[in-house]
């Protein structure tokens, strides 16, 4: 079985909380969207979704105090202590389905569907890393291959369970405190942080392979990365294929998307004030198209 676990930030960490759910929504979608049943995906933080959520969803409550101001930005020690010991949390729910492997995901990212099927037909492995991947503008529903993925995006191991020493003494109720001290240097190197994890289990006698497949989309230009990346210059239309195999819904038209993909910066700069407008349209043509719908 394969664990997804993901931690959210603290609602007095994010300039719109709201956005945040959105995000998680559209990444559940995506992570739940497995070809094999063998998954189950935890999710950690001070506050429950206000949605339901989808089949092989928990949730787990913590009290964790918010590790920084009210801003979208944060110093990284803050950050990665705050996720850090979140996930480790996540990973001592995860004990009770007894999972093979565990990818740590952002709670804005994208997955490939077929990820807990390939865990499942390859038990036994150090595990995987993903070298290759995409980097994908919601804004702009435009994708562009990403190398160096693990250099970029925190969505890129898969590491077996026992990996992680996950402390038997403790409990999804233990302080963060508690937390930090029981996973030692761990959650500073590869639960809550993820640039150079590839380095420390190679130096820790776990060699990872590079995953043979693109498996996770980085997803930038949302108003909630704490890295603030936006995608510029030309990419490429998000197409049905690997809307299907990440389960990414298009958010605009097919002539409004190449537009955003194709046009120049400068262009899509002019056009980004008209944006309110034409999505008000949208919403407008929408509700129109209900409303006749019905009566007919």
């Amino acid at each position: 079985m394969l664990a997804f676990i993901t931690s959210l930030r603290h609602p007095r960490n994010s300039k719109d909380y709201a956005r945040v759910e959105r995000l998680l929504l559209e990444t559940l979608r995506s992570v739940t969207n497995q070809t094999s049943e063998e998954f189950v995906v935890i999710v950690v933080g001070n506050r429950a979704p206000s949605f339901p959520l989808p089949e092989r969803v928990h949730f787990v409550k913590v009290d964790f105090r918010a590790p920084a101001p009210k801003t979208v930005r944060v110093s990284r020690s803050p950050f990665i202590r705050d996720k850090g010991t979140k996930i480790g949390v996540g990973l001592i729910a995860a004990r009770e389905f007894s999972p093979d492997y565990v990818m740590i995901f952002d709670a804005d990212d994208f997955v490939h569907r077929d990820l807990a099927a390939f865990t499942a037909q390859n038990p036994g492995q150090n595990g995987w890393v993903v070298k290759d991947g995409w980097m994908y503008s919601g804004a702009r529903s435009a994708l562009r291959e990403q190398p160096n993925f693990n250099r970029t995006c925190g969505t890129c191991f898969v590491i077996p369970y026992e990996a992680y020493g996950v402390p038997d003494e403790l409990d999804v109720h233990a302080t963060r405190e508690q937390v930090r001290v029981a996973y030692g240097e761990r959650l500073s190197k590869i639960i809550g942080a993820h640039k150079h994890a590839a380095e420390w289990y190679a130096a820790h006698d776990r060699p990872l392979q590079p995953l043979p497949f693109r498996g996770a989309v980085y997803h930038v230009d949302n108003g909630e990365n704490h890295s603030a990346n936006v995608m510029t210059g030309r990419a490429r239309p998000l197409n049905a294929e690997l809307s299907a195999e990440f389960g990414i819904r298009r958010r605009h038209g097919r002539l409004l998307t190449l537009w955003a993909c194709y046009a120049s910066d400068p262009m899509r700069r002019v056009m980004t004030p008209f944006q309110p407008v034409v999505d008000n349209l949208k919403r407008v043509y929408r509700a129109v198209r209900q409303t006749v719908r019905r009566i007919t």
